[in-house]
């Protein structure tokens, strides 16, 4: 039983350092501003359109930006939710021997 557990263990690691090697964006405004994160939810990178910006008051642009960022969140979160969805599903299968199924 406790190797099973290691095992889960294990596969949470490789899953946390698969999710830093996926990138995930969100934009606005036709990616007049846009965010990059991994699907870890670590923001990379975030650029504004330099003609964007000089059209733009500040507080559209804060707004925007809040826009950009929780859609590329949301994004890492789904990536995310699918990843460990699957090595749920692959770690009950291996777990179902111990309880004789």
């Amino acid at each position: 039983m406790f190797d099973k557990l290691f095992q889960a263990q294990q596969k949470a690691e490789e899953i946390k350092k698969r999710l830093d090697t996926i990138s995930v964006s969100g934009e606005v405004e036709g990616g007049a501003i846009k965010v990059i994160a991994t699907a870890n939810k670590e923001i990379k990178s975030i650029t504004i359109d330099p003609t964007f910006h000089e059209g733009a008051d500040l507080e559209e642009v804060e707004e925007l930006l809040v826009v950009a960022i929780n859609k590329t969140l949301q994004q890492a979160e789904n990536v995310s939710q699918t990843e460990m969805q699957a090595a749920t599903k692959d770690m009950l299968g291996g777990l179902g021997g111990m309880f004789g199924q």
